[in-house]
């Protein structure tokens, strides 16, 4: 079986790495459609609409693709959202974003939750899915003056992240505690994407 991350995310190509599993990348770069309003069903739509632009990918290269040329290719695709109080926190659209961001986050509990989404493609094309889950972690932060927030935001960390922070970065010093999965918070959980899918495949 053939493995792929439907993801460019320098972080979850860290994460898989940790599997010490054979995998290539292929990310989706397709509008993201989102239809949904609870945070669960969101990143399960989403995920699922990277997994299946990936497969659809791969299908359409048939026989010309080297993915293809496997009985099975599993792939992968996910998406994290940060969530306050019902809103959304994506990826900041400039620096003063990212401050308002943190500053909704310091001294409060939010949550983050990633979806997955495993779609296999076999060697007659089909497409199906054989796992979709969703990860829910409560992440609490300490109290943050004004002045750290933008020390932290000048550092050009929080630009590309979904809610302005990465939690394995330079903002590891503002994290008081995790409820849940330490690696969801980075945008993919591992261990659950191994014990319900990939184990059993090794």
């Amino acid at each position: 079986m053939k493995v792929v991350l439907a993801s460019g995310s320098p972080r979850r190509k860290e994460l898989m790495e940790q599997l010490d599993i054979n995998f290539e990348i292929i990310p989706a770069s397709g509008e993201e459609l989102i239809t949904k309003e609870v945070p669960e069903d969101i990143v399960r739509e989403l995920s699922s609409q990277k997994a299946e632009e990936v497969a659809l990918f791969l299908v359409k290269k048939g026989d010309e693709s080297a993915m293809c040329n496997a009985f099975e290719t599993a792939v992968i695709g996910a998406d994290t959202i940060v969530v306050k109080d019902k809103a959304i926190l994506g990826k900041p659209k400039d620096v003063e974003d990212a401050v308002q961001m943190i500053m909704s986050l310091q001294g409060q509990v939010h949550a983050v939750y990633t979806g997955v989404c495993v779609m296999m493609v076999s060697m007659e094309n089909e497409m199906k899915i054989v796992s979709s889950f969703v990860e829910r972690t409560e992440v609490t932060v300490y109290p943050m003056s004004e002045t750290e927030i933008r020390e932290y935001v000048a550092t050009g960390e929080p630009m590309d992240k979904a809610g302005a922070y990465a939690i394995q970065g330079a903002f590891a010093r503002y994290i008081k505690k995790i409820d849940g999965d330490y690696y969801n918070v980075m945008g993919l959980p591992i261990a659950r994407l191994w014990q319900t899918f990939l184990k059993e495949q090794k």
